[in-house]
Order: C-alpha cells, then sequence, then structure tokens
C-alpha cells in the first residue's frame, strides 16, 4: 500500500540493508529546518491532537475501518509518555490500548499469536500496542528460548498476520522508538534519583541493559524483515521526546487523512423529523 508519509526525523525500513547504526537518535531533521526551538512545536503538536481527535470520530463513526499503532522500544525508550501525549484529547470509547507482558500458561499453550489476534481492533477504533507480538521475535531470541530458524518463520507468520488485518480493513503502522545507550542510562539513573519514579525502576533492566548489543541486534533483524507497504516499519529518533512525538503524531494523522473515513447517511428522513 503505498503512501506518501510527510517528512519527519523518522525513517521507514525498506530494504534488508537497513541498519539501526544509520538512524541518529539525536536527530532533529528536518524539523529543524521548520523550527527553531522546541517550544515553536507545542502548536504543532496540538494542531496534529485536534486533527487526529477530529479523524477518530469520523472512523468511529464509519465503522468500516480500524488502523493499529504499534510501539517497541528498549527499555526507557518513551512508550508510555509517546501514547499519552498522543492520545490526549481522544474518546477513549474509540481507542483500544494492549500492554503485552510476560505470556501465562493458558496463553503458551496456544500458537504466539493467539494472544494477539484477541487484542486487536474492532471497526471504528484505535487499536494500540504497547509491545507487541514482536516480543517473540526479540526477547525470545535474546534469551536463547527460540532459535534462528523458528525466528525465520514467525517473521514469515507475522507478515502473514498482519496482511490479514490489512485485507480485513486495520492499517498497521509500527514504529520502534531509538534512543541511545547513553539515554538510556540517563533515564534509569532519573528513574533512581526521584523517589516518585522510583517505581518504575527495575533492577532486570539492567540485566536487559548489558545485552544492549544483542537487542540492537534482533530489533534489526526484525525490522528489515517484516516491514512492508501494507505494515510499515518506522525508526523514529527518540533521545528528544518533542521529536519523538511530533514525527509520530504527523505519520499517524496523515494516514488517517488517506484513508479519509466519512461519516454513514441517517437511513431515515433527515428532515421529517421534529423534536417537540
Amino acid at each position: 500500500m503505498k503512501v506518501n508519509y510527510p517528512e519527519t526525523p523518522a525513517v521507514q525500513v525498506r530494504h534488508k540493508s537497513f541498519k539501526l547504526a544509520d538512524v541518529d537518535p539525536d536527530s532533529e531533521k528536518p524539523f529543524k529546518h521548520r523550527l527553531t526551538n522546541q517550544e515553536e512545536a507545542h502548536p504543532f503538536m496540538d494542531a496534529l491532537r485536534h486533527r487526529l481527535c477530529e479523524l477518530q470520530e469520523l472512523l468511529y463513526a464509519e465503522h468500516r475501518h480500524s488502523i493499529l499503532l504499534v510501539f517497541q522500544a528498549m527499555d526507557t525508550g518513551g512508550k508510555d509518555g509517546l501514547i499519552e501525549n498522543l492520545l490526549t484529547g481522544v474518546n477513549p470509547a474509540g481507542v483500544q490500548v494492549a500492554n503485552f507482558k510476560a505470556p501465562s500458561t493458558d496463553e503458551l499453550n496456544h500458537d504466539f499469536l493467539w494472544r494477539i489476534h484477541a487484542q486487536t481492533p474492532k471497526r471504528g477504533r484505535i487499536g494500540v500496542f504497547n509491545r507487541s507480538h514482536y516480543e517473540d521475535v526479540l526477547i525470545t531470541r535474546v534469551h536463547g528460548l527460540i532459535d534462528d530458524k523458528t525466528a525465520r518463520q514467525r517473521f514469515e507468520d507475522i507478515n502473514n498476520f498482519e496482511q490479514l488485518l490489512t485485507r480485513n480493513g486495520t492499517r498497521v503502522l509500527k514504529f520502534f522508538l531509538h534512543i541511545s545507550k547513553d539515554e538510556q542510562a540517563e533515564r534509569l539513573q532519573a528513574r533512581l534519583d526521584d523517589p516518585t519514579k522510583n517505581w518504575k525502576f527495575d533492577p532486570n533492566d539492567l540485566k536487559d541493559r548489558a545485552l544492549w548489543d544483542d537487542y540492537q541486534r534482533v530489533y534489526e533483524d526484525a525490522l528489515r524483515h517484516c516491514s512492508t507497504d501494507d505494515a510499515p516499519w518506522f525508526v523514529v529518533p527518540a533521545n528528544h521526546k518533542w521529536v519523538r512525538d511530533l514525527a509520530i503524531a504527523e505519520i499517524v494523522v496523515a494516514v488517517l487523512e488517506e484513508m479519509n473515513p466519512k461519516p454513514p447517511k441517517p437511513n431515515f428522513d433527515v428532515e421529517a423529523q421534529v423534536i417537540v
């Protein structure tokens, strides 16, 4: 599905030779060509959120299509903050959010996509995956729970699954929030330094941090194999939160505009109705 995406710092993964190292997590271009500082981004973000609310209402009223936003990141990558900022003001009735943790015993007794399919958005909804089916080709590989052959099979299953969603009216957009290892260190330290944020810190995050290079490798592999025209992956520079949020908002709004949802025509004679 060919779409003219807006020019943002986000990089759409288009080829098998893609490298995460080629994307600068600190990048502010091309935003810096039209914004001289972070404060100037606020009116743009406000306008995008307003338009997103309008489009979400039309999508809900039309009740024919849906959109699924998939967010992945290293620990402290900013998924929660992004989702909150992006969807501020959107009617909660039109949004479905799923946060995937370690699978339960029952979930492990099914195929890896079983629990995922149950959380896909209904017609008329914006679906949000805070982590997703990609965990089953990321953390599972880093910790040796699956081998490379199984990962390749799962890449094929994922592509088929996302094509199924697309064919049934769900647009799929996937975003990897790309931060640097130094930025992660600062964010982890900030959670320790602020007593009100201590609850966000998990000592296990330090174990995964020690596996940073392994995670970068498996992320890169998944991005290369599972970015398609129907369900593209975008790598979003995320060291600067305002750049991250603005880039994703512009892409989401552009796709919803292209979907062009319209409310259904009334099935009654409007002019004949009299309110007394």
